[in-house]
């Protein structure tokens, strides 16, 4: 169990490649092999590359991320990014996004209607 201390810093290191996830993806575009290596050097930080994230097995990739110490929050955000980088159809991550939003809304035992909605979202997409 990480104490008080690194926990923060563990976290604030988690927030920062999240978001920097968020803005690489934010442009739509068409993948080049630049943009994929900067995805991939921030996967990195979760043991991931964009090429492991297509192989991965739904629940090996949350047990992934539960050992990186993600919060439900920011599990969250990563299915976010996995719906993001969906968007373009180059990477089809929605049914992983799915899992995690499935996985956060029985597991953290508190209903959260922003969660069902993605949930819905991603099954109709």
């Amino acid at each position: 169990m990480l104490n008080k201390g690194l926990r923060d810093e563990e976290s604030i290191r988690i927030e920062n490649t999240l978001r920097t996830l968020h803005a690489l993806i934010f442009v739509p575009k068409f993948w080049n092999a630049e943009d994929i290596s900067l995805i991939d050097e921030q996967l990195k930080s979760f043991g991931l590359s964009l090429q492991r994230t297509i192989e991965i097995p739904e629940e090996e990739l949350i047990i992934l991320l539960q050992q990186c110490h993600l919060d439900w929050n920011q599990q969250e955000q990563f299915a976010d990014i996995l719906v993001a980088l969906s968007q373009e159809k180059q990477f089809k991550f929605l049914g992983k996004a799915l899992a995690i939003y499935q996985y956060i809304q029985q597991e953290s035992k508190v209903f959260s209607f922003g969660i069902n909605i993605k949930i819905a979202s991603a099954k109709n997409k």
